[in-house]
């Protein structure tokens, strides 16, 4: 089996990150349960593995699949992982350790089967190597195993336990609660925004939205300022080099997008503009300071993305219906196309209109619903 990538999506969101991977050209492309696989265009992995990490906005991350195969026994596990080809990316000195998970498989004891795995992995490696022991001084490598239905699929993470593709680099600190990066570029991409309509955010917070959407409009590869954990493997330094030269070749420097955004609290503002100074960016933002109940439209019509605060206790609760409404004043008589998520069940009684869509995601661990006005 021809060794494929794969790029993480959260639930719901695969067919965005399904529309990205093949914008980027690549091939063999296959829509699955929480993840998207793919194959390189040009039959160079490593070039594959540099641009999947430089310039998917909404994947999570990027794995190598290293090998896919039935598993109903621990002897199946370890013989077939043994069997695997473990020693055209890890080197005598690499650091390895490996993570877990496992979703009706009878092989149920995660600990166990990464135990498994990884002894099969040093058994494969001793053999190749000649050496009964490993330093483990150089790059770091994280196998995953995922027992899904006795099928087990084992890959390398190659953006880095920790620093997933939502890490930009420009959000150096951030209101409470902050809307993930990658959700924020997911939301842009529903709305089909493609940097030529004004685009208004009324509640920015640390201003993740507008800042994604300033990078789309300019075409900035949203990996462009950060670093991989795959930078340190085997992988030529020239093909980061060619990599990164070829997103700054595609930057729109002469773009000259029309954002606006506004949040209540002036410390968030103040937040959002320094972030989107340290995302290159600020340029092109405008950013207010009141509260959205006051919101002054910058044009006629444009893309408005919305992520209300809303409460859990009764007077929050209260508070965000009148906001709901509110906003429902200001939008419903314009041709604005307006998206909103909350996980307010009933959000479209206090905006006073029914959502011509509405998509179920996962703001984290919150389930929300995307609400589309067109």
């Amino acid at each position: 089996m021809s060794i494929c990538l794969i790029a993480t999506a959260a639930f719901g969101l695969e067919s965005v990150v399904k529309r990205e991977v093949s914008e980027l050209g690549f091939k063999d492309i296959k829509c699955l349960d929480g993840k998207v696989e793919f194959s390189s265009h040009n039959g160079d992995l490593f070039d594959a593995i540099a641009r999947a990490n430089l310039w998917l906005r909404s994947a999570d991350r990027i794995l190598v699949k290293i090998g896919e195969f039935p598993a109903t026994t621990f002897d199946d596990l370890f013989e077939k992982t043994k069997a695997l080809s473990w020693e055209e990316w890890i080197p005598v000195d690499g650091k390895f350790t490996v993570t877990g998970k496992s979703v009706r498989s009878g092989l149920f004891s995660v600990p166990d089967v990464q135990s498994i795995v990884k002894k099969a992995v040093v058994e494969k490696l001793r053999q190749k190597y000649k050496v009964e022991w490993f330093k483990e001084t150089g790059a770091d490598y994280t196998i995953q195993v995922a027992l899904l239905k006795d099928m087990a699929t084992l890959t390398i993470d190659t953006t880095g336990v920790g620093n997933g593709l939502h890490k930009r680099g420009y959000r150096a600190r951030a209101t409470r609660a902050p809307m993930k990066e990658t959700m924020a570029a997911a939301l842009i991409s529903l709305a089909r925004y493609n940097g030529k309509k004004p685009f208004f955010d009324p509640c920015c917070g640390s201003g993740t939205l507008p800042i994604e959407t300033a990078l789309i409009a300019k075409n900035i590869a949203p990996g462009l300022s950060r670093k991989f954990a795959c930078e340190k493997w085997k992988i030529p330094q020239k093909t980061w080099k060619d990599a990164r030269a070829e997103a700054y070749a595609a930057i729109k420097t002469e773009a000259e997008p029309i954002i606006h955004a506004a949040d209540i609290s002036l410390e968030a503002v103040e937040l959002a503009q320094a972030n989107a100074e340290l995302a290159g960016v600020d340029d092109c933002i405008v950013f207010h300071h009141r509260p959205a109940s006051q919101t002054i439209l910058p044009s006629d019509s444009g893309i408005a993305i919305i992520n209300p605060p809303y409460g859990e206790r009764l007077g929050a609760i209260k508070e965000a219906e009148t906001l709901y409404a509110e906003l429902g004043k200001i939008f419903n008589p314009t041709r604005w196309n307006v998206y909103v998520i909350t996980p307010d069940e009933f959000f479209e009684s206090s905006y006073k209109k029914k959502a011509r869509a509405k998509r179920k995601l996962f703001n984290g661990m919150i389930k929300t619903d995307y609400y589309q006005y067109f």
